[in-house]
């Protein structure tokens, strides 16, 4: 569980599993870039969550101050800048 003030700095993936991204307060959106190439943005609000499956690159922004628990897979988790 991590509380966030500003957007994301960089990209991250993990390869080993899927991570569940739970909204407890707040909203933070979403940015995904699937394996197949495809790119999908989500807002979520509390109460809501997304699911990052393995090797799906993911950032956010936050609107505000935003709370989310994190679930992962996290063995191998790749990171990469934000441009």
């Amino acid at each position: 569980m991590y509380t966030f003030t500003e957007d994301w700095e960089s990209w991250e993936m993990h390869p080993k599993g899927d991570e569940a991204v739970i909204c407890l307060a707040g909203a933070i959106t979403l940015h995904q870039e699937m394996t197949d190439g495809t790119e999908m943005s989500v807002t979520l609000e509390p109460g809501e969550y997304a699911v990052n499956p393995p090797g799906c690159w993911h950032t956010a922004d936050i609107a505000a101050e935003a709370t989310a628990l994190f679930i992962t897979a996290g063995q191998g988790t790749q990171h990469r800048p934000r441009n």
